[in-house]
């Protein structure tokens, strides 16, 4: 899944709250124009098409079509490439020796003692890890460098 692979690349990734749009108001924004200016009232004949208009969208979206959040620029004059080298195999996830490691079953969970917990459907078939916390019972869960959660297994 995507989240996995950025967190891999060593990309934070961020989620908005549920039904908190504004927590995102960048993309919520994109959507907006995106809608706006090239889906409303639209039909595509097969995918092929719809990759054509968006391609053609994509080329004046981001270098024809000035940005009032840029000065006015295009994004294209604000673009620098990245100077991280994009590896060809990603990094396996590394952890600790006082970790307990689980996989992530095909249901997205993972089973600590005769307990199951959800960890969700982008760890499916990855090792993630059980971190103790202060709190006796208390577990943060990690995805390679990645906090991604926290387990009681004292709650019932």
């Amino acid at each position: 899944m995507l989240t996995v692979w950025l967190i891999q690349l060593g990309i934070k990734v961020s989620h908005s709250r549920p039904y908190h749009p504004q927590t995102q108001g960048k993309d919520e924004r994109f959507h907006r124009t995106l809608k706006v200016e090239l889906l409303q009232h639209r039909r595509f004949a097969d995918n092929d098409e719809a990759q054509r208009v968006f391609d053609r969208y994509r080329e004046t979206y981001n270098g024809k079509r000035p940005h009032e959040a840029l000065g006015m620029a295009v994004p294209m004059q604000r673009y620098r490439a990245s100077v991280i080298a994009y590896p060809e195999i990603l990094p396996a996830a590394e952890y600790l020796s006082c970790d307990k490691v689980y996989k992530v079953d095909r249901s997205a969970r993972i089973e600590v003692g005769r307990r199951r917990f959800k960890i969700g459907k982008a760890f499916i078939g990855q090792r993630i890890a059980l971190r103790p916390t202060a709190q006796d019972g208390c577990y943060r869960v990690w995805f390679s460098r990645v906090e991604i959660g926290e387990i009681d297994l004292r709650a019932s």
